[in-house]
């Protein structure tokens, strides 16, 4: 497994599985599944309903901590830094661990402020290895960094070969932070990434089916990709895309599949994040 580094020296595989919309029965068996073919980073979320799962599941594997990135996020309900500090040690708990190797703010709404002051204590005093953001966009990436003590060290958002993000990563390299991609294989809006006949074509000449190239793509340029798949057999082939290199024209080529540069879903839209605040903060 290819790793990269996060500014405060802490190594982070570059390919995790990821659990949003995996329902809490079908989790445990999902990322046990997960563990045995051999990914070592589990992202889940508190909004996820399925932390328990992830900390049952690897419990029961026989993988041993250390060799485990674990990566949650803090809910909008749980904004605030006296109710994100209890969120917190509640995550800790339900994963069945003493830290926490990644800690995102969720959405970029509530007091995010007092969110990052109960995350930077926690990061301070070992609760957490390192700390982030997710979905977060350019302009209230750029403000919110301006402002706190400790830099995000990660920002998660939907990315993939039609939603390249490219707009955001001269901002995200002011602060050395890294990016992670939701929906690598599509979803939310993009559908035609599996089947996609130009990725296939370039999957060909290396003996790789399209998802693979698209995570192929994203991981070779430094970027954090967590694919979902509840199909053991799937899980498998996302995980192999490690022993090839995608030349420099086939990158280029890729580059000009982009789409919807900053996502399909446009997160400072009022309604949205009405929907957000009164059906879930």
């Amino acid at each position: 497994m290819e790793t990269i580094k996060l500014y405060n020296g802490v190594e982070m595989p570059l390919l995790g599985y990821g659990v949003f919309l995996v329902s809490p029965d079908e989790c445990g068996r999902c990322v046990r599944d997960a563990l045995e073919v051999g990914y070592r980073l589990v992202d889940t979320a508190q909004a996820y309903a399925n932390e328990e799962g992830v900390g049952d599941a690897w419990r029961k594997s026989g993988v041993r901590r250390e060799d485990l990135f674990l990566v949650t996020k803090v809910w909008i309900s749980n904004s605030g830094e006296e109710k994100a500090a209890k969120s917190i040690d509640e995550s800790l708990r339900k994963l069945q661990t003493d830290y926490i190797d990644l800690l995102l703010i969720h959405q970029a709404y509530g007091d995010v402020f007092g969110t990052w002051r109960a995350m930077e204590n926690a990061y301070r005093h070992g609760k957490v290895r390192a700390i982030g953001v997710s979905n977060f966009q350019a302009g209230r990436f750029f403000d919110f960094a301006h402002y706190v003590d400790i830099k995000p060290m990660v920002n998660q958002l939907q990315c993939n070969t039609m939603i390249q993000q490219a707009g955001i990563e001269p901002l995200l390299s002011e602060t050395d932070t890294r990016m992670m991609a939701w929906g690598p294989l599509g979803g939310q809006g993009v559908d035609d990434i599996v089947g996609s006949e130009a990725l296939a074509g370039i999957g060909g000449e290396y003996g790789k089916t399209a998802a693979q190239v698209a995570l192929r793509w994203l991981t070779q340029r430094g970027i954090v990709a967590i694919p979902k798949s509840a199909r053991k057999e799937r899980m498998t082939q996302n995980l192999d895309i490690f022993d090839f290199k995608l030349s420099d024209s086939d990158m280029a080529r890729i580059a000009t599949m982009n789409r919807h540069d900053t996502g399909t879903v446009n997160f400072g839209d009022p309604q949205f994040v009405r929907y957000l605040i009164e059906n879930y903060g």
